[in-house]
């Protein structure tokens, strides 16, 4: 059986001043010929590869903390750490690394750390001739004291040498003694010089006084000294808030009397080095890594022994899943279980896949549906934040929970619901939770880290589960107030929550071009958030327009075609009117969106705004953008010409039908159905009915619709679908011409099924081809069942 003595974990600081587990593995010392000396192995407990070798050097520092600690810097800037199982471990290899160097394995540090440049070096040599000297350890002569250690910082051996000092004459204490007696005499002179020498300490940045500070029996007496801050008025009340106000509450009792110490000692150093201490310059930021690797170590030992209780977990999550369980109490369990997810943010992949594994599998998702929907601020917040812990590190847990309970649950109960419904009820003026929770759907709702993902069908099942059970929760607030002429609501609240929707939505829109694009179809979504740029609120109108700038960056002849048959575009003149050419954010916005029509030449939404607005927009010279937008059209109407003297030259259906043959085959998998078909082809019945600006409460009145482009189409339907038997034997007509009336909005409620193929589907081409669009479409089809 392998030696649990020599089991380590191996740490490297990054650039970020945080510790990177390098992996779990065994660890030994022995000779390696190719190294010319004696070295540390660790060799990795999972497959046996090499993790470190190290070899002991002469010179090198080598640092021992904690017991199970031996830290050290290999080369500049590179430090590294081996946290060992055990004690008697980390004493054998220290001993090891001790004999190589010559020294006495009583001691701490092996080497003093000497500074690259020669001046201090000589400095070094001198410092290291005479020790440190402290004055008496007496009131009246604190100032004196405050002075050497203060000047023991600029050099490393002089540091050394004071810990040294402090430590072999028990100094800390009698420092404290002296403050419990500056306080019963109200010295507030000494006690500002209390005040600077325990900075100064804090300063060395050596683990052996921390560990001497933060003892149990002296570590209020620290806080007590830091109160006293020569730049205050007044001492603040630090020791009073971690006595009485920051108060221990134990949802389940914890008998590991270790593990309680450990929680105590890490939250008050948190608090000394967050609160208490004074923000670090530049120069002392380095200065207190020792304290960071302190508080790190302390919350991966946490973790650990919390994970190695099995019973505690258990009766927690029983707590949380008990009906019977009072408020108090399962926000007490809610609040430990959301700080247990924040220290484990310390510990790395392997070790925290583990950890939310046992999460899982002891049923943290299940309670994450219970606690978010209790009607108290403390317990939902942190619901919230355990969710984000979650998502962020494996989205596919959620999304897997969400599709196996798919089937059994009841919408209004399913998870992803309870997200939706929790960040639209979110009563923060200043959605604090709803923003934080629109960033957990985002995640679960990217296609990117779907991919990823073990389970191949995951994308499509996913996304097939959210379009058919939770995209009617999300936009239900964004259709209830949008069903007049303009925002039925304008209250601060509402807008900006219309505003998080519409983010994710444009999201949707660039990620998931089928799903979405059914839903646009459906709803009619595009022309309801339209009726946003109707708003007072300048960000709204600009979300509303944003949204329309996706749908038009697809470049897809479906949405184009929706987008003239709805005539969308007036909602967008109307605004860009009423902003009467004002140097602004909106005036620029519309403006990009125009220019990136003409510049991606996109034939139909080119012709649609010229023939519509061109007499509004003629008369706006101070960009070029329209006039370049009629010069495109008129060169467009010149090639149609053409087209059709060479087609009446030789006829039409001789000329047409080679071409639309040849435009089938290069088309994608799926057929159109019939009734999509009439949607978008049911100009005959157009032109016998009011003109569409006529139903928009924001169409100029100059606006006008002109269907020569689609005239000339209907010629070659006619022809073609009278010969569609005899060129294409017994399929389906390309081009529908049926007589039927255009749909009305309720009407297209039915006309795409959600049940249909996924996005990943589209990505790739299948059987025949379908009809409509033209060689110039650049998007696919979704397919329809």
């Amino acid at each position: 059986m392998t030696d649990t003595r020599r089991r380590v974990k191996l740490y490297a600081l990054n650039a970020d001043r945080q510790w990177d587990d390098r992996g779990t593995g065994h660890v030994s010392s022995c000779y390696v010929e190719r190294l010319k000396g004696t070295s540390l192995m660790v060799r990795a407990e999972s497959d046996g590869s090499l993790l470190l070798e190290s070899k002991i050097q002469p010179d090198t520092a080598y640092q021992k903390q904690q017991d199970t600690l031996i830290v050290w810097s290999e080369g500049d800037n590179f430090d590294l750490a081996l946290s060992f199982q055990e004690k008697a471990g980390c004493d054998e290899i220290w001993e090891k690394i001790c004999q190589v160097q010559g020294k006495d394995p009583s001691v701490e540090i092996t080497q003093d750390i000497v500074e690259e440049s020669e001046d201090e070096r000589f400095d070094d040599i001198s410092d290291s001739v005479q020790p440190v000297e402290l004055p008496a350890c007496e009131m009246g002569r604190l100032e004196d004291i405050s002075e050497l250690v203060n000047s023991c910082l600029v050099s490393p051996v002089r540091k050394d040498k004071l810990t040294a000092a402090l430590e072999s004459q028990h100094y800390i204490k009698k420092l404290l003694n002296l403050f419990h007696m500056c306080e019963d005499i109200e010295n507030i002179e000494g006690l500002h010089h209390l005040y600077e020498i325990f900075k100064s300490i804090f300063l060395l940045n050596k683990n052996t006084l921390f560990e001497t500070m933060f003892a149990d029996d002296t570590i209020f007496d620290v806080v007590g000294c830091l109160e006293y801050d020569p730049s205050l008025p007044q001492p603040k009340k630090h020791r009073e808030y971690l006595r009485e106000l920051a108060k221990f509450r134990e949802a389940i009792p914890i008998k590991n009397k270790d593990l309680l110490a450990k929680i105590h000692q890490t939250y008050r150093v948190q608090y000394i080095q967050d609160i208490v201490l004074p923000t670090p310059t530049v120069f002392e930021d380095n200065l207190l890594s020792t304290l960071s690797s302190f508080i790190f170590f302390n919350k991966v030992e946490i973790v650990k022994l919390i994970e190695d209780d099995e019973k505690f977990l258990t009766d927690l999550f029983k707590l949380l899943m008990d009906d019977k369980t009072p408020d108090i109490k399962r926000r007490d369990s809610v609040l430990f279980l959301k700080e247990f997810c924040n220290f484990s943010q310390n510990l790395q992949p392997q070790d925290k896949d583990a950890f939310y594994k046992t999460l899982v599998t002891l049923g943290i998702l299940p309670a994450l549906e219970i606690t978010l929907s209790i009607d108290d601020q403390k317990t939902k917040t942190a619901s919230i934040d355990i969710l984000t812990y979650i998502v962020e590190f494996s989205p596919s847990v959620v999304r897997d929970y969400t599709l196996q309970h798919a089937n059994n649950t009841e919408e209004e109960h399913m998870l992803l619901n309870i997200v939706i419904e929790q960040m639209l009820q979110d009563r923060d003026p200043e959605l604090g939770g709803a923003v934080q929770l629109m960033g957990v759907l985002r995640i679960l709702l990217d296609p990117e880290s779907m991919l990823a993902s073990v389970n191949k069908s995951e994308k499509a099942d996913f996304l097939n589960f959210f379009y058919k059970h939770s995209i009617q929760t999300l936009i239900a607030p964004l259709l209830d107030n949008t069903t007049g002429e303009k925002p039925l609501k304008e209250d601060y609240h509402t807008v900006q929550l219309l505003g998080l929707v519409l983010e994710l939505l444009s999201f949707c829109v660039e990620h998931h071009t089928y799903h979405i694009k059914t839903c646009i179809l459906n709803k009619d979504l595009l022309r309801r958030i339209l009726v946003l740029m109707r708003s007072t609120h300048t960000f709204l109108v600009l979300g509303a327009l944003r949204f329309m700038r996706k749908i038009i960056a697809l470049k897809d002849e479906y949405y184009n075609r929706y987008i003239i048959k709805g005539n969308l575009f007036a909602p967008v003149i109307d605004a860009f009117l009423r902003n009467n050419g004002r140097y602004n954010l909106l005036d620029s916005a519309i403006l990009e969106l125009f220019e990136f029509i003409k510049l991606e030449d996109i034939k139909s939404l080119c012709s649609h705004v010229v023939e519509n607005y061109g007499k509004i927009l003629e008369d706006i010279e101070y960009v070029q953008t329209f006039k370049a937008l009629k010069t495109r059209y008129d060169q467009h109407q010149d090639k149609l010409k053409e087209r059709e003297r060479v087609s009446g030259s030789v006829g039409v259906t001789e000329a047409v039908v080679p071409s639309l043959l040849r435009t089938r085959y290069r088309r994608e998998a799926r057929a159109p159905d019939e009734e999509e078909e009439m949607w978008f082809n049911d100009d005959d019945e157009l032109e016998d009915e009011a003109p569409l600006e006529s139903a928009q409460p924001h169409a100029h009145p100059h606006a006008h619709t002109h269907h020569g482009l689609d005239a000339i189409g209907k010629i070659v339907e006619k022809k073609v679908c009278s010969n569609a038997e005899t060129v294409n034997g017994p399929t389906r007509v390309l081009l529908s011409t049926a007589t039927s009336p255009k749909p009305t909005h309720a009407d297209v409620q039915g006309l795409v099924d959600y049940d249909g193929d996924s996005d990943e589907e589209e990505d790739g081409g299948g059987g025949g081809g379908g009809g409509g669009g033209g060689e110039e479409r650049d998007a696919k089809r979704p397919r329809l069942s």
